[in-house]
């Protein structure tokens, strides 16, 4: 709660805040507020031409290149979105803790080798490794989920390899030691909890990072595939159509933009809330 308080006296985060607590609560909503099947291709859907209608009153942002209500499109696809951002930067998070916990007190052979296996994958240029991965596997949301996580957990693990070494040399782990304390008790009882507060703050800004990763693949036609609507492949579908119905784009790009932005700003407000010694880094 004094978290929350103290995120919510910073105007940027504020309006982060507000705008993903509205994301998630549309999302989760798309059933009831949506005015339309987010797959129902509307006989009135389209001009005379065959051409996407434009915003009205009847479709709130217009129609797609089938007839499809894009506000309808664009609700359903925000619970394709934000669930694989949510997933895979879960399995993100707990891949490098695993590792960066491991190597750090570890140390030695075993440590050496999981961070050079994490160098290696540093090396590797993220977006590149997903676009291979994604095309070997047959594309579908928990693939894409799983390809994300694959291909971003290397920072965690760098990160918390560093506090883990930090940590292990502090006088309350010597102490611990001294003690015949295990190391699954060191290991969980006095090192996992000092690394909670880095993994609530990757884990929020590492969703942005997902969140945009998904639709490039999406736009790449790598990624979740239609009929299921996410903000990705929505663009995608409707690239060839950006000057005669830019709506099309604009509206899908906007809210991508505009929610990697507010998981941005949530995430720096606590980073320096949960370590103020990072306040007016990154």
């Amino acid at each position: 709660m004094d978290v929350l308080k103290a995120m919510l006296r910073q105007p940027a985060a504020l309006f982060g805040f507000i705008v993903v607590v509205t994301v998630v609560a549309m999302a989760i909503a798309a059933p009831l507020i949506a005015p339309y099947s987010p797959d129902n291709q509307m006989f009135d859907g389209l001009t005379l031409e065959g051409a996407p209608m434009p915003p009205s009153g009847q479709f709130l942002l217009g129609t797609d290149t089938l007839g499809r209500d894009l506000f309808s499109r664009m609700l359903f696809g925000a619970r394709t979105s934000l669930v694989i951002g949510l997933v895979a930067n879960g399995i993100a998070v707990a891949i490098g803790l695993f590792i960066g916990i491991l190597s750090g007190y570890l140390r030695g052979i075993v440590g050496g080798l999981l961070m050079r296996f994490t160098d290696l994958m540093m090396a590797f240029p993220a977006l590149l490794l997903a676009i291979v991965l994604a095309a070997l596997l047959r594309p579908s949301l928990w693939i894409v989920a799983m390809v994300i996580a694959l291909v971003n957990w290397v920072q965690v693990a760098r990160i918390v390899y560093t506090e883990t070494r930090g940590l292990v040399e502090r006088d309350f782990i010597l102490a611990e030691r001294s003690l015949g304390a295990g190391h699954l008790r060191i290991l969980f009882m006095h090192i996992l909890p000092h690394l909670i507060p880095t993994a609530i703050v990757w884990g929020t800004l590492g969703i942005a990072t997902t969140v945009l990763l998904e639709a490039t693949l999406s736009f790449l036609g790598i990624g979740v595939q239609p009929p299921q609507p996410s903000w990705g492949n929505i663009i995608f579908e409707s690239q060839s159509y950006f000057q005669a119905a830019p709506w099309l784009v604009f509206f899908p790009g906007a809210i991508i933009l505009l929610t990697a932005l507010s998981f941005n700003l949530v995430g720096d407000a606590l980073r320096d809330i949960l370590d103020p010694t990072q306040r007016g880094r990154g």
